[in-house]
């Protein structure tokens, strides 16, 4: 089951590195307000997004098999249809790096089957919630 308690979900905010896939570089969009938000909170923020060099000061790699240094979280900000390859890639970097330990879909993002193989890997899984919401009212 996705992580749903408070006291759970507040856990997971001792990350300290976060892959953002999907991170948008349009200010206005909910894809790069949130991922700005974490970044002010003292988050490492590592944009996914192959359409892009730079977003939010930061380099943005076209995958999440691209990115160079250890990630903690991953924040999903893509449909729901490609929830399942993406949370695929956190557990094959989990196994191959040891570094991934939580993957996040966000508000309207669900995949029950990913979540089912996420858990089966040992990641901590939640979906359909946003990362800035729950920050602000739980940290």
């Amino acid at each position: 089951m996705p992580i749903t308690s408070d006291d759970g979900i507040r856990a997971l905010f001792d990350a300290e590195t976060v892959a953002v896939v999907g991170c948008s570089a349009t200010p206005g969009k909910p894809a790069h307000d949130v991922p700005a938000y974490i970044q002010r909170q003292g988050y490492r923020v590592v944009p996914v997004n192959p359409f892009h060099d730079e977003i939010l000061g930061e380099t943005a790699y076209d995958s999440l098999a691209d990115v160079d240094e250890d990630v903690d979280l991953v924040d999903v900000f893509r449909p729901s249809e490609e929830a399942g390859d993406i949370v695929d890639a956190a557990i094959e970097r989990a196994d191959d790096r040891g570094d991934v330990e939580t993957v996040w879909l966000q508000l309207g993002i669900s995949d029950d089957d990913a979540a089912a193989r996420a858990e089966e890997a040992g990641l901590s899984f939640v979906q359909d919630r946003c990362f800035k919401v729950e920050h602000s009212r739980l940290a």
